[in-house]
Order: structure tokens, then sequence, then C-alpha cells
């Protein structure tokens, strides 16, 4: 089998790629910008061919949606449907990386039938990519696997997320969060890859299907600061200074159901996975 991996070199990316090629007989292809492919420019990637695309690469730190919109539509929205496009011509599957769009829950657990709100920038790409994945499934038969993942952590993520954000605070003896009542449904690097690898092997029920990737629980701010500073057995500072964010969602739980019926579930409990954040 032939895999072609966007975004090989990103967060996800470079957790998954080690899984990839452990398998026999694969071979791996890393489409990355990073390694000079556009995924944007048609031209120069029209020529790919592979038997499964997985689609990490878009632009995905939400603040910066705000400032370059125009890029993040340019990027997101192009670049998949520029993988859409080379997997109908190679008679390939996709599995695409999408993200947590359900907005202000309205029932929780939120399953994949939960209505979905483009409630920011970064969050309309994501609707509109898994339209045309809809529509690429619908139309060619192209077979597509979506997941939605929730609160991705895990080592090597970048600091402007919160659990990295206070790893890094707790070596300096001060753990400072903004409103520390949101909670938030968070899994684990290892748990993410795992369900990626998991479907690039097995057999797929359907030509076209959504999945969340969560834990199947949730965790305030304050909770996750506060275990993580008892796990350092020191006496760490905790400060919250109660400033809060327009339109905040203050949980979100994903039900993970659908993939658990796959034979896929997480593994890395939230303490686990915070012990290695501290190592």
């Amino acid at each position: 089998m032939k895999i072609a991996l966007t975004g090989a070199g990103g967060f996800v990316g470079s957790h998954l790629l080690p899984l990839l090629k452990a398998h026999e007989n694969v071979e791996v292809v890393t489409l990355d910008i990073k390694n000079g492919i556009d995924l944007c420019d048609w031209e120069s990637v029209k020529d790919i061919r592979a038997d499964l695309f997985i689609h990490l690469a878009n632009r995905t730190y939400v603040p910066d949606s705000y400032e370059h919109p125009r890029d993040f539509f340019d990027t997101n929205v192009n670049s998949t449907l520029n993988v859409l496009e080379l997997a109908r011509l190679s008679n390939a599957r996709v599995i695409y990386f999408s993200s947590y769009i359900y907005g202000h829950p309205e029932y929780q657990p939120m399953d994949e039938n939960h209505p979905t709100q483009a409630f920011n920038p970064y969050a309309t790409t994501k609707v509109m990519c898994e339209e045309m994945c809809k529509g690429y499934a619908r139309d060619f038969k192209v077979p597509i696997c979506v997941f939605r993942p929730f609160n991705i952590y895990g080592k090597g993520q970048s600091p402007n997320f919160l659990i990295s954000m206070i790893a890094e605070q707790v070596k300096t003896g001060r753990v400072q969060v903004r409103d520390d009542r949101p909670k938030r449904d968070y899994i684990h690097i290892n748990d993410i890859v795992s369900a990626v690898d998991y479907m690039a092997f097995c057999k797929w029920p359907t030509t076209y299907a959504v999945y969340n990737l969560g834990s199947g629980e949730s965790h305030s701010v304050k909770e996750v600061a506060l275990e993580m500073i008892r796990l350092t057995g020191r006496s760490i500072e905790y400060v919250a200074t109660g400033e809060t964010r327009p339109n905040e969602v203050l949980d979100t739980i994903a039900d993970i159901t659908k993939l658990r019926a796959l034979g896929w579930a997480p593994k890395v409990t939230l303490e686990e996975g915070l012990k290695e954040m501290l190592q």
C-alpha cells in the first residue's frame, strides 16, 4: 500500500509517521510544505498517486484565523480540495482530519449527529472542507473517513495550547491561567495517532463516515492545572485572572461510541498523559 501523508512535519503528523512506517509492505510519501511541496498549488501536485491520502496539513491556531482569515481559507480549503481530487484520480481512500465543529453543545456527550456550527473562522474552514469531503464521497464514490478530534495534547505540542503552556509554567514555580471554568474533553496524541493508524488498515463499513476522537470525559482548566501541580510534588503558586473570552463554550464531551464499535478505544488516562508532559 502507498500512503500519502500531508502535514507529516506537524504535531500529529510527526507522531503518526513512525506508526505508518512500521507496517510491512507500506510505502509512505510525505507531502509537507517543509519539503517544498505546496498542496495548494495544483500544478505541482497533480501527478501524485497513492492508495490512501491522510490529510493533516491545515492551519489550526484559532486566534490566527481572526488575524489572517484569507490565509486560513486559502490553505485549508484549497489543500483539501486538491487532496480530494488526487484521491479521485488515484481511486484512493481519504482520511480527513477535521476538528471540533459543534459550537455550544445542545446535549452532552455529543455524537456525530450533533448539529455543527462554524463558530470561528478556523471552524468555518473545517465545515467547508467536510462538505467537500461529503460531496466527493457522494458524487465520485471516493471513500472518506472524517475524524473530529476534541482537545489534543501531548509532548511536542506548541506552548500556545493550554496543557503545554501549563507544563512550561510549572518550571517557573507559578501557573497563571485566565478563565479556569471551561471544561474540555482532552485526548492524548498517542490515542489520536492510534485511531488514524487503525483506520488506515481496517475495513471501512461505509463510503463516508464521521468519527469523534475524544476520551468521553471532560476536565476544567482548574482541574488540569491543579493536577499538574500535584504531580510535581512541589509548592507552586496558582492564579486564575478570571478573564473570559466572548462566546466561550463551557463544556465539551465527545461521544465515542461509534468509533469504539469499530474496535478502537482511548488508552492514555489524563493522569498518565500529564505525567508524561512533566517529564
